[in-house]
């Protein structure tokens, strides 16, 4: 048989047996490289030499509380030192109105005075005019002088829990106030029914009406002849008592106000008066009607 070739081997160097080992054990004898290594000790001599964290931070809240405090203290001594102008701004203010409300008050008196005299010069003027009888009748009519005699006391009054109202005018669509407060439209209407019923004098809250007269709102308050009245409204009306009284109840504005006491609470009471006594009209001043002569002419 053949002889095979002798198989040759290539020589190997010899490895040391720890050699694959050598890059894990630099990695893990060396995990750190040179920064993190200066981080590490710059963190560990802060931690030595300085403070701890939980002290620094008792030392801020400090800091800030004493910060709060001064500008507390600031703004009481800038108010401290405010508060006098402002004591006597208010002072003055209130000197000012005292003064002011005084002279309205003054102004008011007068005017009341001057309507009283004018009202006496014309009821004198009236009983000057020649039948005493006509000049009383004119007087009554007119409201110029008192009255009394029997009639119909009607108080009307706000409903027990009224409020103000809302957005709109309900009674723009409905007719009615919701709100349980009495309008000056109420008023109107009250009053014209007691004149329809065959009221000869008729006033509210101690006002007398006369031809001349206005009922108009101002806010929430009611006024007559530009004198705010409060509720309750008391209106006397001097005629035949059972007899207006019945018809009035009966009447589109006693049936109307009956409606605003079913329907929205608004209260009511009506009796029949011996003996009522209606004051007389501040003052009538006619600026455009001329009395009429015997001949038709002015």
């Amino acid at each position: 048989m053949p002889q095979q070739p002798p198989v040759r081997s290539t020589p190997t160097r010899a490895s040391r047996p720890d050699a694959s080992m050598s890059l894990l054990t630099n990695v893990m004898d060396h995990s750190l490289d040179d920064g993190y290594a200066e981080a590490a000790a710059r963190k560990k001599a802060a931690g030595e030499g300085g403070l701890p964290k939980t002290l620094r931070a008792k030392l801020g809240l400090a800091a800030g509380l004493v910060l709060a405090a001064l500008v507390v203290t600031v703004g009481a001594a800038q108010a401290r030192v405010a508060a006098p102008v402002v004591a006597k701004e208010r002072e003055e203010l209130i000197d000012r109105i005292d003064r002011e409300t005084e002279s309205a008050d003054r102004l008011e008196s007068s005017v009341d005075k001057l309507r009283g005299e004018v009202s006496a010069r014309q009821r004198e003027a009236l009983k000057d005019s020649g039948n005493s009888g006509e000049a009383e009748l004119m007087g009554l009519l007119s409201g110029a002088t008192a009255v009394h005699g029997p009639g119909v006391k009607l108080v009307v009054n706000d409903a027990k829990e009224a409020a103000t109202g809302g957005d709109g005018d309900p009674r723009e669509t409905s007719g009615f106030s919701d709100t349980g407060r009495v309008r000056d439209r109420d008023m109107q209407r009250v009053v014209n029914g007691l004149w329809e019923s065959g009221a000869e004098a008729v006033s509210i809250n101690e006002q007398r009406l006369t031809a001349l007269s206005a009922i108009r709102a101002a806010g929430d308050a009611i006024l007559v002849d530009n004198k705010p009245l409060v509720p309750p409204y008391t209106v006397l009306a001097v005629g035949d008592g059972k007899r207006l009284s019945t018809r009035f109840q009966n009447s589109a504005d006693g049936l109307y106000l009956h409606a605003l006491q079913e329907n929205y609470g608004i209260r009511t009471a009506i009796s029949v008066e011996d003996d009522l006594r209606l004051p007389a009209a501040p003052s009538v001043t006619v600026r455009t009607a001329q009395p009429k002569t015997g001949k038709g002419t002015s």
